[in-house]
């Protein structure tokens, strides 16, 4: 295990080169740069273009991708935001813990709505409960995620005015206070629902088919005609073997999650990762863009790892060296 580990860590370093230079080319191919839009139209042609080249951006895309990434190896620089005029990694920071509760609320919604979905799917199919379930997977596999949270926003934003409708926490509240976890946690609630309603129908239809599949199994029929009550049946037998699907992409929906979610955090105005990538990328500042898509590149890879990890802990049949 600990050498798989290490074996595929390593790989992912030619892999984020690989990324990253990708990343220099397709900017270098878009039109404009950071300043393009910033610029005060009074302001002389010569200034502009002196500006630009004391910023560097007249430069090949290999010179630039080269000065940026000595400046990272040499001095630990991620670059500079033209457009907030702060350090790269400084604004990355002030974002990255609202993504990483989003995702861990947005998880919860998803394991805690998605299993006992499935595993009532799973038992009781071929009924009306069954029926339901599944014409809300069908839905959800039909429906972009944008369109629940709108839903969610009107009718628990606006007609029952429940829970905030953008933001990340109340203004004026001191960090560390109960007030301010209670009001985090508020804010949390919709966007993260937005995403889980979707996200729980993968989760529901591999549960639903792997507890039709294993409930008739021959161990399954045994424990039945040795008088094991039906509760510790699906619970320690059906249950367990059931759930290894889901293991499998458990990674990649955690890395994915924390890679953000840009349609919900724009709807909800929320400032996280999703919301900053999405900004990047529409004032071309590509210091901030090329950060995010290397670190969504490394979360993926990650993800792969974990999913194997997870997978080889819940099934030791499968033997990771």
């Amino acid at each position: 295990m600990i050498k798989f580990t290490i074996r595929r860590l390593l790989i992912t370093f030619p892999q984020l080169i690989l990324l990253s230079v990708l990343v220099f080319i397709l900017a270098s191919l878009m039109p404009g740069d950071a300043l393009s839009g910033l610029i005060d139209p009074d302001i002389p042609r010569e200034q502009v273009e002196l500006m630009r080249e004391r910023l560097g951006l007249n430069n090949p895309w290999y010179i630039q991708y080269r000065d940026w990434v000595w400046a990272m190896v040499s001095e630990g620089d991620f670059g500079r935001s033209i457009f907030h005029q702060r350090p790269v990694m400084d604004l990355i920071g002030d974002r990255i813990w609202n993504t990483v509760w989003l995702s861990l609320m947005t998880v919860f919604f998803i394991y805690a709505i998605g299993l006992p979905l499935g595993l009532i799917s799973g038992r009781y199919n071929d009924t009306i409960t069954d029926s339901i379930i599944t014409g809300y997977t069908y839905l959800g596999f039909a429906t972009p995620t944008f369109v629940f949270a709108l839903v969610l926003l009107y009718l628990f934003g606006f007609v029952w005015p429940v829970f905030p409708t953008s933001g990340s926490v109340r203004a004026g509240i001191p960090p560390g206070s109960l007030d301010y976890v209670l009001s985090k946690i508020n804010h949390l609630v919709l966007p993260s629902l937005s995403v889980a309603l979707i996200g729980l129908v993968g989760t529901v239809q591999y549960l639903r088919s792997g507890v039709i599949e294993t409930k008739q199994k021959d161990y399954v029929i045994l424990a039945r005609s040795k008088g094991v009550k039906e509760g510790k049946i699906y619970s320690r037998h059906i249950f367990r073997n059931s759930i290894i699907p889901i293991a499998a992409f458990f990674g990649y929906e955690i890395t994915g999650l924390l890679g953000g979610s840009v349609i919900i955090e724009q709807i909800f105005g929320y400032p996280g990762m999703g919301r900053l990538f999405l900004e990047s990328i529409s004032t071309r500042d590509y210091s901030v863009a090329n950060v995010l898509i290397l670190f969504y590149g490394f979360l993926a890879i990650v993800g792969a790892l974990l999913s194997d990890i997870i997978l080889s802990i819940i099934d030791p049949r499968i033997r990771i060296k």
